[in-house]
């Protein structure tokens, strides 16, 4: 079981015997009653949402999930195939599930999936990712006090801000929570 202090952004809990990922969390503390904690879970399963504010005194069991490695293969359509490492079984999940994860997504990509009563329920994408510039303009200094930058676009179509020294072909490295520029390689 876990407390009110275990759930985090990004935590996976069980509520009627489906997963239920945390996806927004705020801990509040009341005058003289006791601490409570509003959320907003999202279905693993259906990607249904739910708000829901727990108090502590209550029970809040954790998914028994389990965490694979998994390869994305190829788009088709509105789906997503991925390749499970271990056993070569495929799986897809739509492009509804996937949300913003898609713009991070390249062939070959390595995934962590989660799963659930032996069923691929989501993926989670590695925190740094390498991806390539396909498209970058010149850059221009002009007169500026502070870091100057650019906007891009990377071989996924995702458009992110670099600074002026970025170039066509050149490899950068993601943070793929933020969607943001970490460093060139």
């Amino acid at each position: 079981m876990l407390s009110l202090n275990d759930l985090k952004l990004g935590r996976v809990i069980s509520l009627n015997n489906e997963p239920y990922q945390v996806v927004f969390y705020q801990h509040i503390k009341v005058a003289r009653g006791g601490a409570v904690a509003k959320t907003k879970l999202k279905n693993l399963i259906t990607g249904s949402t739910l708000e829901k504010t727990f108090s502590g005194a209550d029970d809040i069991a954790k998914a028994d999930l389990a965490r694979r490695k998994a390869n994305f293969l190829y788009r088709q359509g509105s789906d997503f195939v991925f390749m499970d490492n271990e056993n070569f079984e495929q799986f897809q999940f739509s492009e509804d599930s996937l949300d913003e994860m898609i713009k991070f997504l390249k062939d070959g990509q390595e995934v962590e999936v989660l799963i659930f009563n032996d069923n691929p329920v989501a993926i989670t994408l590695p925190t740094k990712i390498i991806l390539e510039v396909s498209s970058a303009p010149t850059g221009i200094r002009g007169n500026s006090a502070g870091a100057v930058t650019k906007t891009v676009v990377l071989e996924t179509g995702l458009e992110i801000r670099t600074p002026l020294f970025i170039k066509t072909g050149d490899q950068v490295i993601i943070n793929t929570e933020t969607g943001e520029y970490i460093e060139r390689i």
